[in-house]
């Protein structure tokens, strides 16, 4: 376990959220979930656990033979009879269903990661041969039908930096003041995402003492837990600079807060939502595309792979384990290829020819 004391609530809290979910479902899946506990972080259980009681809940509310039973109760012989047919019907029911009342529904995404989940859940007892079959890999995977990068043009950076640094003015006196008292906070932050790519998640677990101004570098933690060295540019550089010397080190923070970077106006460290409303806050008044954090980073990697050309670069630097997942998004056929082939072709010459 690392030192980032952050990351260290983080993983007791998934923990307790794993034993909660556990305790609602067939006591068997304790196993399983023992099993991928050492190829597993804690956040990813805790979103396995959820989607198999997803697939549970289904059982019951939608199955003759598992209407009258507790899932609490079901046994691997419940499980052994759930045939390819209960699988295909789960993943129709995945893109629109009830949950207390609520109608939710999910993206192809959505359906895959669920699918996911459960044939990994299935092949755990097939595996140790406590069932005969995996009825979930012999159902096909919904097709993912790619969408185009949703990120900030260059004038839309630009546009938004200056806008957060100069905003003052725009504002009523109370909004005014509120934006006063966040201003430094909150250009270091978004210039941070822009400027290194780095997931919002391990933005609001730096602490003061991962920033490295003699060596421009950021020490983070990744997904699953290890910790990787980011380097930073000048623009980085001096909007966290400003931050911390005009407003960090001025706060007094609650007790158990202490040695966080991002602080809330509550002096709190700031969470995953408060960014993402931060985000949408200040971006919506410069474009009308949907941005988010995630948008951020896509902005980010899309401009260092166009500025280097390198994939392997702009994998590691992202974090992705496995660089297709890196060609898939940014290696793409960009716009200004296809603005070239749009000229290309002459459908009728021109009279002044």
């Amino acid at each position: 376990m690392n030192d980032h004391p952050y990351h260290q609530r983080k993983i007791i809290e998934y923990t307790k959220n794993l034993r909660e979910i556990l305790l609602t479902l067939p006591s068997f899946s304790k196993d399983y979930f023992r099993a991928i506990e050492p190829t597993t972080s804690p956040k990813t259980r805790v979103s396995y656990a959820y989607d198999i009681r997803i697939f549970f809940n289904f059982l019951k509310n939608n199955n003759p033979l598992y209407q009258n039973k507790d899932l609490t109760s079901l046994t691997i012989d419940d499980l052994e009879k759930i045939q390819v047919l209960d699988i295909e019907e789960y993943q129709e029911y995945l893109k629109l269903y009830l949950n207390n009342n609520k109608e939710l529904t999910n993206t192809e995404r959505g359906i895959s990661r669920k699918m996911s989940a459960l044939r990994s859940f299935f092949n755990y007892y097939y595996k140790h041969q406590f069932i005969s079959s995996n009825p979930a890999l012999m159902v096909s995977m919904p097709k993912i039908h790619e969408k185009s990068i949703i990120k900030l043009d260059t004038d839309e950076v630009v546009a938004l930096l200056d806008y957060i640094e100069n905003c003052g003015d725009l504002l009523d006196n109370k909004r005014k003041d509120f934006y006063e008292k966040t201003k430094f906070r909150d250009l270091a932050l978004i210039t941070l995402l822009l400027g290194t790519g780095i997931r919002v998640s391990e933005c609001v677990g730096l602490d003061l003492k991962d920033v490295d101004f003699k060596n421009n570098g950021l020490t983070i933690v990744r997904k699953g837990g290890n910790e990787m060295v980011v380097y930073f540019g000048d623009e980085v550089y001096d909007a966290l600079y400003d931050y911390i010397n005009l407003e960090r080190n001025l706060i007094t923070p609650v007790e158990g807060h202490e040695g966080a970077l991002f602080y809330s106006i509550q002096k709190k460290r700031l969470s995953v939502r408060a960014v993402e409303d931060l985000v949408k806050k200040y971006a919506s008044v410069i474009t009308n595309k949907k941005i988010t954090p995630h948008k951020l980073r896509s902005t980010y990697g899309t401009t260092l792979y166009k500025e280097t050309n390198d994939i392997y670069l702009v994998a590691d630097v992202l974090g992705h384990k496995d660089v297709n997942t890196t060609r898939k998004h940014y290696a793409q056929m960009n716009d200004d290829n296809r603005r070239r082939a749009a000229r290309a072709v002459t459908l009728r010459e021109s009279e002044s020819k």
